[in-house]
């Protein structure tokens, strides 16, 4: 299970951390006052050589990590936050699938509260970044905060503003006033390898400055996070860093900022030796452009893109090591659907560039300018050709998540009882009906057969799939009853092709791909 170390919600009812407490009820904040840091002020400068170094430890350097130490740590600041919470109007009984009435939801606000939803206090960590105070930190340290403090590390508190936040690499810019705080710089030229030393340095629990040191275990961690996946290859560490470390820097030994601390993998809530961090190299063109605009701007050209395992590859004709991305879904009047972009296209190069797959084509896009017209080299029926875009303006992810189609989802409910069809590959399938919609509550634009049986002891069973699922696609088409499917799974066995690809819409809203390999035995 992935978790962040954003918040410790004390305010909040019934949430695990809530005893935990943020940094607010314990310590006594100073008065602020605008200046340099304990006497300290200016670019803090890496210990040794510069920028371009291999990452060599200097003598000593396992033995104590205490003159790194305190050389970065007057630029590392404690993030306390207050949000507004809705209290839900009704609440799950654990363990069934039913809810109650929330007695103090939005139709009952406890006495203490506004209409507005209950107070949460959230902790994290930040770091300045330049000499006039600008601070990176975690988008979500920040996110939806009505108030955020600072905490510097002479102890005094000072008020902050946000300047701007990144949802799609989870990257803020927050900003106190006055002149000469001592700050940090990112590392771009001397990438970490996996082994080399790191300290990492933050407000675990709200504690304050907290030093640990690891090693880097692993690099360019991708799908750590649904959000950051299109634009973050993760530094995996062992340093540990604990809820409150969010936002907070990991150092070289040289003192040099090689990433930003945003997530951890855990069963416990707690460090189990698994931390990821933002790169440096994209950590520092984030806020950059955050400190200047308040924002990012990237191209968008309106497409849904999904990688294929190789047997998804296979199903569909090609090569197992095939390296590209499937156009899955076009947004009606975006750029790309202006330009000629259709569902089951396979991009296999952005402006002369191959990809991989579809983060790195998504990447590449988004590296685009608004207005910059973009070449992407798909293939179509087998032939390559090349579709020229004029790339639009990304919007905020909040904004593309709520323009996905789907629907309130919920558990695969029970099956209405099996029609008299053949099963085909050992799945019975009806045809959507209005009954049948509004039984599962699907939205009208959701389109497909609706799986009413799977056979034991069929690869369809071993897959996965069962009753209540709804089929929208089989390779190349669109599904509207079993004849659909039987011809695809004929069409494909015609071909010589071990199996087909399901394009399956999950109780969720979300969409997944499967290859149904055929069963040796029909």
């Amino acid at each position: 299970m992935m978790k962040r170390k954003e918040f410790m919600l004390g305010a909040v009812a019934g949430l695990a951390f809530a005893a935990a407490a943020t940094a607010g009820g314990v310590i006594d904040w100073p008065t602020a006052e605008a200046g340099p840091v304990a006497g300290v002020s200016g670019r803090l400068a890496p210990s040794a050589g510069g920028a371009g170094l291999a990452f060599a430890p200097p003598q000593g350097a396992p033995l104590s990590f205490a003159d790194i130490f305190q050389q970065v740590a007057p630029a590392v600041v404690q993030i306390e936050v207050k949000t507004r919470v809705q209290r839900p109007n009704m609440l799950q009984i654990p363990g069934t699938p039913f809810a109650i009435p929330n007695p103090n939801g939005a139709e009952g606000v406890p006495e203490g509260e506004d209409d507005e939803g209950a107070t949460a206090l959230g902790a994290g960590s930040g770091f300045f970044i330049s000499a006039d105070g600008f601070i990176a930190t975690n988008n979500h340290v920040v996110a939806d905060a009505t108030e955020i403090r600072v905490k510097l590390a002479d102890g005094r508190e000072m008020e902050a503003r946000l300047v701007g936040r990144d949802q799609a690499t989870d990257l803020a810019v927050i900003k106190v006033e006055g002149a000469d705080f001592p700050f940090v710089s990112f590392e771009e030229q001397a990438q970490p390898r996996v082994g080399d030393w790191v300290i990492a340095v933050g407000n675990p629990f709200g504690l304050g400055g907290t030093a640990t040191a690891g090693i880097v275990s692993a690099l360019a961690r991708q799908n750590v996070d649904d959000q950051t996946a299109q634009y973050v290859d993760f530094l995996q560490i062992d340093a540990a860093i604990n809820r409150g470390n969010s936002g907070g820097p990991t150092f070289d030994i040289y003192g040099r900022v090689i990433g930003v601390n945003s997530a951890i993998y855990s069963q416990t809530g707690g460090s189990v030796g698994i931390g990821f961090a933002i790169p440096a190299s994209i950590a520092k063109g984030v806020t950059e452009q955050l400190m200047r605009n308040g924002r990012v701007e990237r191209g968008y050209v309106g497409l849904g893109l999904r990688t294929l395992s190789p047997d998804g590859w296979e199903a569909l004709g090609q090569p197992r090591d095939f390296k590209g991305a499937l156009i899955e879904s076009v947004t009606e009047g975006a750029p790309a659907d202006r330009a000629g972009a259709r569902v089951d296209d396979y991009i296999v190069s952005v402006d002369g560039k191959p990809v991989e797959d579809s983060t790195e084509a998504s990447r590449l896009v988004g590296q685009a300018r608004p207005g910059e017209t973009i070449r992407l080299e798909v293939i179509r029926d087998g032939r390559r050709q090349t579709l020229s875009i004029r790339s639009g303006t990304r919007p905020p992810e909040d904004e593309l998540l709520a323009d996905d189609g789907s629907g309130s989802g919920g558990a695969v409910q029970p099956p209405p009882p099996a029609a008299q069809v053949e099963p085909v590959e050992g799945l019975s399938v009806v045809p959507l009906t209005p009954a049948l919609r509004s039984r599962y509550d699907l939205p009208d634009n959701v389109n497909g057969v609706l799986i009413t049986n799977v056979a034991r002891s069929t690869p369809a069973a071993r897959l996965g799939l069962q009753a209540g699922l709804v089929i929208t696609r089989v390779n190349t088409r669109n599904m509207t009853s079993a004849a659909d499917l039987r011809a695809v799974v004929a069409a494909a066995k015609q071909a010589g092709r071990p199996s087909v690809l399901l394009f399956i819409r999950t109780p969720q809203g979300g969409n997944v791909v499967a290859p149904l390999k055929f069963d040796d035995g029909e």
